[in-house]
């Protein structure tokens, strides 16, 4: 059999293109998305009144760059372990089914989301922010780019949460792949500075118990509360959620519906 090292070294540049690759696919098209419809109404549902500087961008890019390479070393350490038989990823259906692939995928962003507005929530303590999470803060204003804009240290933190899980719990590819897809994705719709989400995402609406871009922006606007990442449950639970997140959001929720309205209105 081939040395595990051999594969892992061999396997660095598919990996590095991965964790690039999604970050700049995702980004990028957001960026499209946001140039294509600004006039089109989106431009009407933007978060903040500051615009992001072109420096801004660039030191996002540049930093957000550096965090993949980050995570392409934790890639590599987690291909080492499953080699080694340290935790488990399944290629196949035979050890575990679909409905396992499901479930273990749900737990996964369940979990993701513990760890992350723990581990955020903490890297706000005054004496661990500096050395954490000001990199990110730069952002006051967030674009798409902002996704992956971490210091080297929140970087290994927002890493580990997957080998860590690993040890845990068995994860086919597919459900891995899924996940890290779904992670940047909404990371990036998270950061675009624009409300996407509809009415139906309002707290005590049926999707309230998301996130929306409205929650995660007003976190980069005043730097303090909202430190969840796909649900509102800790935030709620713990006292840590915005008092004006339900305002902001439900005056854009309006302000999508008259729209709608004057433009039902005209045809």
């Amino acid at each position: 059999m081939k040395d595990p090292i051999d594969i892992v070294v061999s396997a660095l540049p598919a990996l590095w293109m991965m964790d690039t690759g999604r970050y700049v696919v995702a980004a990028t098209l957001m960026t499209i998305v946001l140039a294509v419809f600004w006039r089109a109404g989106l431009a009407e549902r933007k978060l903040q009144a500051r615009h992001a500087t072109a420096g801004d961008i660039r030191r996002e890019v540049l930093l957000s760059l550096r965090t993949c390479l980050v995570f392409t070393l934790v890639s590599a350490a987690v291909v080492y372990a499953a080699l080694a038989g340290w935790l488990t990823i399944y290629w196949s259906f035979k050890k575990a089914g679909p409905v396992y692939l499901v479930f273990s995928l749900a737990l996964m962003l369940v979990a993701h989301d513990a760890w992350f507005y723990w581990t955020h929530r903490a890297m706000h303590h005054r004496r661990l922010f500096r050395l954490f999470h000001h990199t990110h803060h730069l952002s006051r204003t967030p674009t798409p780019w902002t996704a992956y804009s971490f210091s080297i240290p929140e970087a290994l933190v927002q890493a580990a949460f997957v080998p860590l899980f690993l040890l845990v719990v068995p994860m086919h590819e597919i459900g891995l792949a899924l996940f890290l897809g779904i992670q940047i994705v909404l990371n990036v719709i998270g950061h675009s500075g624009v409300q996407f989400h509809p009415a139906a995402f309002g707290p005590g609406r049926w999707m309230g118990w998301a996130t929306t871009t409205t929650h995660h922006d007003l976190h980069h606007e005043t730097g303090r509360a909202n430190y969840g990442l796909y649900f509102r449950w800790w935030d709620k639970l713990m006292g840590t959620e915005h008092p004006d997140y339900r305002r902001k959001f439900e005056s854009f929720a309006r302000r999508q519906l008259t729209t709608r309205s004057e433009q039902a209105a005209v045809h």
